[in-house]
């Protein structure tokens, strides 16, 4: 294996992470499907709750589908290419991590992105499919109930490294999770206090016309 290869392969993955997270999939599906600009309504972030808020349940599908894919194919990616430049599960962890962190600031969107709530979910269904599935378990539970995808969202996420830290222990998995968590709790902010104010916006709530 040659030197060089393997000195840039970290770098490069965790590169090619980031930039497969800057691609927003609001603003790319709601352009094919006629929409207004995500960013321009509702919450203003360019998130599947936010598409939904358009009427259109395919468009948000669809933008939920490519949020979480971008994460779930920056861990492949490494796993399926990285052994003979020799990366591991760590490296891969943090490729997904990397993408999440390029749906929050993505490059080809002047880095105004989104809360990374799909991205987060994508990456830990693949790097610890336990992890993901009791994660996105909490999602649907708080989300039926309450009816509030931020809320949903923040129990989700602050669960994850407590669970992964108390059956699996710590790891570089438990570091990209933890840095994950408290970025999407970072990035939501502002639901926080409208949650605390009971302004917060539930889900299916129509905010704007959704074409132009």
């Amino acid at each position: 294996m040659d030197a060089l290869a393997a000195t840039l392969a970290v770098p490069a993955a965790l590169l090619g992470g980031y930039l497969l997270g800057s691609v927003s999939f609001a603003v790319v599906v709601s352009r094919l499907f006629g929409l207004a600009d995500p960013r321009s309504y509702g919450s203003g972030n360019p998130g599947a709750t936010n598409v939904l808020r358009s009427g259109s349940k395919a468009a948000a599908a669809l933008t939920l589908l490519g949020d979480a894919l971008k994460g779930v194919l920056a861990v492949w990616l490494v796993r399926r290419f990285g052994p003979q430049f020799g990366l591991g599960e760590a490296t891969a962890a943090w490729a997904g991590a990397a993408a999440f962190i390029g749906h929050l600031f993505p490059v080809f969107f002047r880095f105004e992105g989104g809360k990374g709530v799909a991205t987060f979910l994508g990456v830990i269904l693949i790097v610890n499919p336990w992890l993901g599935g009791a994660a996105c378990l909490l999602w649907l539970l708080v989300a039926f109930f309450f009816r509030y995808s931020s809320a949903a969202s923040l129990a989700a996420a602050a669960a994850a490294p407590f669970i992964q830290a108390f059956v699996w222990g710590f790891d570089a998995v438990l570091a990209a999770v933890t840095v994950m968590t408290l970025l999407l709790v970072f990035r939501h902010q502002q639901n926080i206090a409208n949650l605390l104010a009971g302004k917060e916006r539930k889900i299916g709530a129509k905010s704007a016309p959704a074409r132009h």
